[in-house]
C-alpha cells in the first residue's frame, strides 16, 4: 500500500505542480525586513493544490519599486533582481508542460514523477521566492543613558576640553546588501522577517558608536550646540563607526539621524564659557575692553554712594587706577599693531610707503619676494624664473664642467677646443688587508704602515 500511495502522491503531485505560478509582494510596511513571496491564487484559480516551496518552469515573478527579490533553490541563492518589473523564472528544475517544448516537458514530467517516487511521493525539493523591504527603515529612537564624551576644539583661540553630553533623537536605515543581509540574519524564514528581531541589537550598537562619531564631528571643530545642524556630517561619521558592524557584517548603512535633545552639564557649559572668555581676552584691545566695561560698572557703584562719601571715594579711585591698565592694554594693542605693519611694509617704485599689496599712490602691485635661488642676468636684472623678463635669456645651466690644459672649461668628456678626454678621476687607496686610509688616499705609501701589505691595485678603491 506504501508504493502505491508514493506513486500517487508522486503522480498526483506533479500534475498539480505542472501550473505556472505568478508571484507578487504587497508594499512592505516598516517594520517587516524581508518577506516570503506567496502564489497569487484567486477565486476562479486551479491551482490550489500545488506545492509552496516548488517553482514551475516559466512561472512569473513581480517586483515593485522599494523590493529587492531573491530565488533559494536547496538553500542557496540562485537568483536576484532589484529592478522592478515582471520576470520569467525559466531555470527551474522542475519542468512544466505549458512551456517549452511539448514532447521534452512531458519527457521530463515523467522524470520527476519517478524522482519523487523515491521521496514517498515528496518532492524532495525546496524553492522560495524572498522580497525585501529595501525602503528607508523609520521611526528607530535612540537614547544614551550614560554620558558620552565630547571634545570640543576650536585651534584659533587653543581651546581643546572633554566635556560629557547626553542625546536623544531618531535615526532610520536601509538593508543596502539583501544577499549580505540574507546570509547574516534572516536565512530561511518561514513567513517574514522583523524589525523587532534585531531592533534592541541595533540600538545598542548604535548608542555605542555615538562615541567614536563624535570624535570624529571635534576633529571638525564642530561645538556639541551646533550638532542638530550638521546632520551630513553626523551619518557619514557613524556609518564610518558602523561600517563593520552594520556594513560588512549585515549590509546594513545609517540613512539619517534626528537629533531631539543635546544637553551638557552646567558646569561643562560654564568651563567652555571661561575658556572662550580666557582666549579672548588674549587680544590686548579686548582686554582692554573687559577691563572698561568692569571700571564703568564700578564707579557707577561708587557713585551711588551706598556706604558714605569716603567710600564712595575710595572706589572712584580703584576704578581710576584699573582704568589706567586698560589704557595700557590700549597702547600696547597700538604698539603691536604698527610694528606689525612696519614688518610688512614696502618701498615702492613711485617713492611711496605702501603696507598693503598694492601702492596707495600709484597702484602697483607688490613685488614678488626674491626667491632664495634667484640669479643675475647678463643684462643686470635679477631674475626668480627660469626666463628674464627684461632680456628673454634663459637660466644659464649649472657648471659642472672640468678644465682642459688648452684652459677651455669643458660641460662634456671632450674639450671642443683641443678634443682631449676628460682626465681619469684618480683612485682612492684603502689598505684591504686591515683597512688603514692613507692621509692622503690618491697617494699611498708603498706599504701599509700597520700591516705591512703592499699597496696595489687591488686597494683602489
Amino acid at each position: 500500500m506504501g508504493l502505491i500511495q508514493a506513486a500517487v502522491g508522486a503522480v498526483g503531485g506533479v500534475l498539480a505542480d505542472q501550473w505556472k505560478e505568478f508571484f507578487y509582494c504587497e508594499a512592505l510596511d516598516n517594520d517587516t525586513l524581508m518577506v516570503k513571496g506567496q502564489k497569487r491564487i484567486g477565486s476562479r484559480s486551479t491551482n490550489t493544490k500545488g506545492n509552496d516551496n516548488i517553482i514551475s518552469n516559466g512561472s512569473g515573478i513581480a517586483v515593485a519599486d522599494g523590493q529587492c527579490m531573491i530565488i533559494v533553490e536547496q538553500g542557496k541563492v540562485v537568483d536576484l533582481c532589484a529592478e522592478p518589473g515582471e520576470y520569467t523564472y525559466d531555470t527551474s528544475t522542475e519542468p512544466s508542460i505549458f512551456t517549452g517544448n511539448l514532447k521534452k516537458s512531458i519527457i521530463d514530467t515523467f522524470k520527476v514523477v519517478g524522482k519523487r517516487f523515491t521521496y514517498g511521493g515528496d518532492t524532495g525539493k525546496d524553492q522560495r521566492v524572498y522580497y525585501f523591504n529595501t525602503k528607508e527603515i523609520l521611526d528607530n529612537k535612540f537614547g544614551s543613558a550614560n554620558p558620552i564624551p565630547f571634545r570640543v576644539v576650536d585651534r584659533n583661540i587653543g581651546l581643546d576640553i572633554d566635556v560629557a553630553v547626553r542625546c536623544s533623537g531618531l535615526y532610520s536605515y536601509k538593508i543596502a546588501d539583501p544577499l549580505l543581509f540574507y546570509k547574516s540574519l534572516s536565512g530561511n524564514v518561514e513567513r517574514d522577517y522583523k524589525k523587532s528581531e534585531i531592533d534592541t541589537q541595533l540600538k545598542s550598537e548604535f548608542v555605542s558608536a555615538l562615541q567614536p562619531a563624535f570624535g570624529a564631528i571635534s576633529e571638525l571643530q564642530i561645538r556639541p550646540n551646533q550638532l542638530v545642524s550638521h546632520t551630513d556630517e553626523l551619518e557619514k561619521a557613524m556609518n564610518d563607526a558602523l561600517s563593520y558592524k552594520w556594513g560588512e557584517l549585515r549590509g546594513l548603512e545609517v540613512v539619517s539621524v534626528a537629533l531631539s535633545s543635546l544637553t551638557l552639564p552646567d558646569e561643562d557649559q560654564q568651563r567652555i564659557k571661561d575658556a572662550q572668555l580666557a582666549a579672548i581676552n588674549r587680544d590686548p584691545r579686548m582686554a582692554g575692553a573687559t577691563i572698561t566695561q568692569a571700571t564703568a560698572d564700578a564707579m557707577r557703584s561708587a557713585a551711588k554712594n551706598e556706604g558714605g562719601a569716603m567710600n564712595g571715594f575710595v572706589g572712584i579711585g580703584m576704578a581710576n587706577t584699573v582704568g589706567g591698565q586698560a589704557a595700557n592694554l590700549f597702547a600696547t594693542a597700538q604698539q603691536e599693531e604698527a610694528a606689525k605693519a612696519a614688518a610688512n611694509a614696502w618701498k615702492c617704485e613711485c617713492g611711496a610707503t605702501a603696507t598693503g599689496n598694492f601702492c596707495p599712490n600709484c597702484g602697483k602691485a607688490k613685488p614678488a619676494p626674491a626667491a632664495a635661488d634667484g640669479w643675475k642676468c647678463e643684462c643686470g636684472a635679477t631674475v626668480n624664473g627660469n626666463f628674464c623678463p627684461n632680456c628673454g635669456k634663459a637660466k644659464p645651466a649649472p657648471a659642472e664642467g672640468w678644465k682642459c690644459e688648452c684652459g677651455t672649461t669643458v660641460n662634456g668628456n671632450f674639450c671642443p677646443n683641443c678634443g682631449k678626454a676628460k682626465p681619469a678621476a684618480a683612485p682612492s687607496y684603502k689598505c684591504n688587508k686591515c683597512g688603514w686610509v692613507p692621509e692622503d688616499p690618491k697617494n699611498p705609501p708603498k706599504f701599509c704602515p700597520q700591516c705591512g701589505d703592499p699597496f696595489d691595485g687591488a686597494d683602489a678603491q
